[in-house]
């Protein structure tokens, strides 16, 4: 199973936290990934969108079906991720777009063991996919890509 973590591109500050929108530096940003995901992600990826204005139109720059998930909005939980994605042993391949703290710390979980203060910067992924090696899951960590090595 792949697992992609997608934080959204760069929103205004300010307003209601579910409303805000990308600035044109995050719409450029966006695009930008989203331009290098489309031609990588599995052809069988769900792709799971937190519920805030800033996420929708972050996966909008895949130009590919998503579908909103309220349990990946920005309060939510490790578990929460957890529970959207069906990590490790899900049918399929899922790409979150969501938001921080969460998503760090699922990274962190995931490579490490144990959650932690793991921050991934405004609109880049980290790519992770799991394996069954000797009876145990393991996970591998296959990209971890901020947006601003992108051409």
């Amino acid at each position: 199973m792949h697992l992609i973590l997608w934080r959204h591109a760069e929103a205004a500050e300010g307003g209601d936290d579910l409303n805000r929108a990308l600035t044109k530096r995050g719409r450029k940003q966006a695009l930008r990934m989203g331009a290098w995901l489309a031609g990588r992600l599995p052809p069988d990826c769900r792709i799971l969108v937190s519920p805030a204005v800033r996420t929708r139109q972050t996966a909008e720059a895949l130009g590919l079906p998503h579908e909103v998930c309220p349990g990946i909005a920005p309060q939510a939980t490790v578990d929460d991720l957890l529970a959207a994605s069906g990590w490790p042993a899900g049918k399929g391949n899922v790409l979150l777009v969501g938001h921080q703290p969460a998503l760090g710390e699922l990274a962190a979980q995931l490579l490490c063991g144990e959650a932690a203060a793991w921050s991934l910067r405004k609109g880049s992924i980290c790519w992770l996919k799991s394996r069954l090696r000797e009876g145990q899951i393991q996970t591998l960590l296959r990209a971890v890509m901020p947006v601003e090595l992108l051409p």
